[in-house]
């Protein structure tokens, strides 16, 4: 978010045009580079991530990042900034692994409206953060001649210094991820990793308590604190124990199928329902966002409307006045990020929750062209309402789409695949978003209708709610991950069943074993 800021001045510092209505278009260009390549990979790097763990694309991802925004700082022509942008979108498109270990992490339905909250919140403080601090650091030779005067490297790239920082924050994301981060694939997350265990180490020192690395170290392999998955018992064979008969469960840890399943399997209805819901959440999200800075800053139209419907003019703020709009509703984002859309979720459902969002927000992309006929005194108000109302079902949507995608996916195993396809999709929406809705509403001023590109992003939300009927909250295929209706019938009374007699506890077992489900068989020994 560091590059919005300066990216205009960046282009005019280029020299391509002297037009200055054509250095928006090019500005709009590096945007757009590092969406269509998020778009192109993130697939790849969920599948990647099924394949070598979340941790590690997690950690190439900000290094990736990093190259990227060096180039980008040491930039001195148009092509090699969008070659820059374009190369951090394809090193770091895992959005999708970042949605897939946060689902991972999360083992009761319970959490996940608050889990599901953090990431969002995040990307807003970055989004406030991120803009203040490259447009403070942009071209520092102007805005601060004492400190860095000119002839030196910041003269010759007045560019690099916010990338510079921006290099500082990810290398501290590097260090946090080999050292404190543990990998949350369920197949690869017993893989001993020398770089966590001294994260271990140290965090054991600091806090003054021995970690687990440290006690294996003094006691050797005699003590077993996270066995793998399986059969686990004290004995060298729970079936073969005259202990009581044990109760059969699922081991929540290994949910994950060992076969490596095709796309067919992968990307179920449910799952392609929800992904669908997704696309069409980012494309008409991110059009109101395009939309409303226009409006705000379009001279107010001298033409006497002839309504209900034909309308031209903006409301004429100064880019200090939407700043400061924008950070107001960037802070309520947070605060509705982390308190409102927990509660919500808790009290109607995340699925009642998101269709009861798609369903009033075309209403509101009804509305919002309506606030340039409000009476002066009334249009900030106006605006406020609109931008608030807008976050308000921002943060219900997005976190609820991204829980649904979750509990529909067939297995974990999976999880990155289809969380990755998920942010491509997302990527691709919001790459033409503004691209589309721009076009819509300069044909719009051209007839006179200064709405037009508002409602037809209302009707494409329209279209969302329809489609958000289709979807189901499947919360339960992680559970008994299995597409044959006989075997899952007879599995879900397996998962708490407790075993009656010896020999239904074998016949019960081998039955298990046949659906290839990993089974944790507790006993008293325990």
């Amino acid at each position: 978010m560091s590059v919005f800021p300066y990216s205009y001045r960046m282009i005019e510092s280029f020299n391509v045009t002297h037009d200055e209505t054509r250095i928006s278009i090019y500005a709009g260009m590096l945007i757009t580079a590092f969406a269509f390549a998020e778009f192109s990979t993130g697939m790849i790097w969920g599948r990647i991530s099924d394949r070598i763990g979340r941790r590690p694309v997690l950690i190439c991802g900000l290094v990736g990042t990093s190259i990227s925004m060096l180039c980008f700082g040491f930039s001195t022509n148009l092509w090699t900034a969008i070659i820059s942008r374009a190369l951090g979108g394809f090193l770091n498109g895992n959005v999708g692994v970042l949605q897939t270990t946060v689902a991972e992490l999360v083992k009761k339905k319970e959490h996940q409206p608050r889990a599901y909250s953090i990431m969002p919140f995040v990307w807003c403080l970055g989004s406030i953060i991120g803009p203040a601090m490259g447009g403070a650091l942009a071209m520092p030779c102007d805005s601060y001649p004492s400190v860095f005067p000119r002839g030196g490297l910041f003269d010759q790239y007045p560019f690099l210094l916010p990338n510079l920082v921006c290099v500082v924050v990810l290398l501290l994301g590097i260090v946090n991820g080999a050292l404190f981060i543990d990998e949350t694939h369920p197949d690869l997350k017993h893989k001993q990793d020398k770089a966590r265990q001294l994260g271990q180490y140290l965090t054991g020192k600091l806090s003054g308590v021995r970690s687990t690395s440290m006690l294996s170290e003094k006691f050797g392999n005699s003590l077993d604190f996270d066995p793998p998955p399986g059969y686990r018992s004290t004995e060298s064979s729970p079936l073969m124990s005259s202990s009581p008969p044990p109760a059969v469960t699922i081991d929540p840890e290994s949910t994950s199928t060992k076969e490596d399943r095709g796309l067919a399997s992968t990307f179920t209805k449910q799952v392609a329902y929800v992904i669908l819901g997704y696309g069409i959440l980012a494309f008409h999200s991110v059009s109101f966002d395009a939309l409303m800075p226009i409006m705000l800053s379009e001279k107010p139209s001298n033409t006497t409307p002839s309504l209900p419907f034909k309308f031209t003019g903006g409301l004429g703020m100064s880019t200090k006045s939407i700043g400061f709009m924008l950070a107001v509703q960037g802070v309520y984002s947070m605060i509705a990020q982390l308190w409102f859309f927990p509660v919500i979720v808790k009290k109607l459902g995340t699925l009642t929750a998101f269709r009861m969002v798609m369903l009033v927000w075309p209403l509101l992309y009804l509305a919002v062209p309506y606030i340039v006929l409000l009476p002066h005194w009334l249009q900030n108000t106006g605006v406020y309402a609109a931008m608030l109302i807008k976050i308000t079902f921002h943060v219900i949507a997005f976190p609820s789409n991204a829980i649904l995608l979750a509990n529909a996916a067939p297995s974990k195993a999976v999880l990155g695949t289809i969380n990755g396809v998920a942010a491509s999709t997302a990527c691709l929406c919001r790459a033409f978003g503004p691209t589309v809705s721009g076009s819509i509403h300069s044909a719009g001023l051209r007839l006179g209708y200064n709405g037009f590109a508002w409602w037809a992003a209302g009707l494409v939300c329209v279209v969302g709610a329809l489609e958000a009927y289709c979807i189901k909250d499947t919360e339960s295929s992680h559970e008994c991950a299995t597409d044959n209706e006989e075997d899952q019938a007879m599995c879900e009374p397996l998962i708490t069943a407790t075993v009656e007699d010896p020999e239904g506890k074998t016949d019960e077992c081998a039955r298990i074993e046949e659906l290839d489900l990993n089974i944790d068989v507790k006993t008293d020994h325990h």
